[in-house]
């Protein structure tokens, strides 16, 4: 590998690093429970409940019915199951952020708006499935999306973070008000540094792309497309994981690197 490829990877592990270490704790508050709805799906309900209680446990079977992080259905799901959940559940949320630039059609399709929010949807949705199938090393996580999102094959703990790299505003948006969303475009305000390795990711497919310059039916056309795309970042992502757990390489330490990522409340 020449050092011009050494240099380049090392700049995409630099910005994935940065990335990763912003996407774990807002993945992180799926599983608190501040009301304690989620709780309240372990135990049977009290018959002489008040309006109040009734009220609560009724929010709690939705969250139950929809197998949220910390429920009872969440305990019971099988590790292929709550990675699903990420892809469906929150990578419906995301792409509708994602496929919003449609609205205006070709007009922003010109700007790389859609194509950061794209790379930044499937990095947290890759990370969210990473974890469920056991990849909590930050190193392995950055591993995963080097080779997803940009067809690169690196070994992040070999390729030190940057120094004097400042996280202070990933510590700050991750712990907003509507932290999915904000995670979204912070991420996406990331990945800027490496605008060159957007369109390596699974991208829409082109019928999508070419209705994606139509004022408001773009809308539709992207959302489609980015979910389809989506899916198979999330396949080939598992793919991946699997390969690396074939190959007694899964659960490795990240010698020389930064901190794994911290357990789920």
């Amino acid at each position: 590998m020449s050092s011009k490829d050494v240099l380049g990877d090392r700049r995409v592990v630099g910005v994935l690093d940065r990335a990763v270490w912003g996407i774990n704790p807002v993945l992180d508050l799926a599983y608190t429970d501040p009301l304690g709805l989620k709780g309240r799906t372990f135990v049977p309900n009290d018959a002489q409940r008040s309006a109040a209680e009734a009220l609560l446990d009724g929010a709690a079977r939705v969250l139950d019915a929809i197998r949220f992080p910390g429920t009872d259905a969440w305990s019971k799901a099988t590790e292929e199951e709550r990675a699903r959940w990420w892809v469906t559940r929150l990578g419906a949320i995301n792409t509708i952020a994602v496929a919003f630039p449609g609205m205006f059609g070709v007009l922003l399709n010109r700007l790389p708006i859609q194509d950061l929010l794209g790379f930044a949807n499937q990095a947290v949705v890759l990370v969210a499935v990473a974890r469920e199938h056991g990849v909590t090393d930050r190193a392995e996580q950055v591993d995963l999306l080097a080779s997803v999102l940009c067809l690169r094959e690196v070994e992040a703990h070999v390729l030190p973070n940057p120094q004097g790299q400042d996280t202070s505003d990933s510590e700050a948006r991750s712990w907003q008000p509507f932290a999915v969303i904000g995670n979204l475009i912070g991420t996406a305000r990331i990945f800027r540094a490496i605008s060159g390795e957007l369109e390596k990711r699974p991208q829409p497919g082109k019928v999508f792309s070419m209705l994606g310059n139509l004022p408001v039916v773009g809308a539709v056309a992207g959302y489609l497309g980015e979910r389809g795309a989506l899916v198979r970042a999330a396949e080939q992502g598992e793919g991946w994981i699997a390969t690396r757990k074939a190959r007694g390489l899964s659960g490795r330490g990240a010698q020389g690197h930064a901190e794994s990522v911290s357990p789920r409340l």
